[in-house]
């Protein structure tokens, strides 16, 4: 147990890390008008989630500490799109469309209904 956090730990140390760097790395290429580093995030993390499930898949047996190193930890921190993304796609492909829809639309809706939601009720008790 204690290997399988550390793992976890370890690999999201270094998605953070790589997360941050690639935004510092987007800002001063493209400036603060729109949010490239975030969208080149979620763009790339998505990509990698899909190489790695299907390398996973082919591997013999591949070590449950290898992977949530890999899937938990790094593309966890790297971007939580990536495991969004790979939620939808495999509700799809389990021909799960309805839920596919409702889980895509209401997750965006959702997430940013309660973003606003939080922020008006933090303003709220600290005003």
């Amino acid at each position: 147990m204690v290997n399988t956090l550390l793992a976890i730990a370890a690999g999201g140390a270094a998605g953070a890390i790589l997360r941050h760097g690639v935004n510092i790395g987007a800002v001063k290429l493209f400036g603060h008008g729109f949010p490239f580093g975030t969208f080149i995030v979620n763009v790339t993390g998505s990509a990698l989630m899909g190489v790695v499930i299907i390398l996973l898949a082919q591997m013999n047996a591949p070590h449950e500490t290898f992977r949530l190193f890999i899937v938990t930890g790094f593309l966890g921190a790297f971007t939580t799109f990536s495991t969004y993304s790979l939620d939808a796609v495999t509700l799809i492909q389990r021909g799960d469309i309805l839920y596919a829809g409702l889980y895509i639309g209401g997750s965006v809706i959702v997430s940013i209904t309660a973003l606003f939601a939080a922020m008006a009720l933090t303003k709220g008790l600290i005003s």
